[in-house]
């Protein structure tokens, strides 16, 4: 039996990046060709975020993999002095009493003409979209979603939504080309 030398590990290793760059752009291309089947996803004209700022909670969401086991989800966006948004995300993990999970971000707006696309980063470099695309005039509620309609979130000041506000709200996400029914309530303290 040989030992592998350090080459040959190195070799290993490239193989093994390799591939996983190839399957990675793989993904991506066949997303592309996914996002061109749909019309543009469309925002909201325009965000005040001194008012979008404060804290939100989750009514109902598509799941994420990096929300999973949450319930009782929570945002926090707070304005940093350079100008970029501190996000504080909470959920408690698998019910309701138990324990508190607490992921710490930041955001920056991309489209400053409109202050409605955002980008967010938990870990660096890998950053996401955060669009809004339909807003209370009061900014009572907030629905956000990415270009590819891969994530949605229907946001709250308060921790239940008026049944006819979130019918309302589904059929706006309908004409935006979101699939309802790939929707999960999230249960939230009384």
């Amino acid at each position: 039996m040989s030992i592998p030398t350090e080459s040959k590990r190195l070799s290993d290793l490239c193989r093994w990046v390799s591939l996983f760059l190839f399957f990675w752009l793989l993904a991506l291309t066949v997303q592309a060709a996914a996002d061109e089947d749909q019309a543009p996803l469309s925002t909201v004209p325009a965000v005040d975020l001194n008012r979008y700022l404060g804290k939100w909670y989750e009514i109902a969401s598509y799941p994420a993999w990096f929300q999973k086991g949450c319930t009782g989800s929570t945002a926090d966006y707070t304005q940093l002095p350079d100008g970029r948004i501190r996000v504080v995300n909470r959920c408690f993990k698998n019910s309701l009493d138990g324990p508190l999970k607490e992921s710490k971000g930041k955001a920056e707006v991309v489209d400053t003409a409109t202050h409605a696309r955002l980008k967010v980063w938990f870990f660096w470099p890998f950053k996401g979209d955060y669009w809004i695309i339909d807003l209370d005039p009061d900014y009572q509620w907030a629905v956000v979603g990415v270009p590819s309609r891969k994530y949605l979130w229907i946001l709250s000041r308060m921790p239940t939504l008026d049944g006819a506000v979130y019918d309302g709200i589904l059929r706006r996400v309908i004409e935006k080309g979101y699939d309802p029914t790939r929707l999960k309530l999230t249960a939230q303290p009384k």
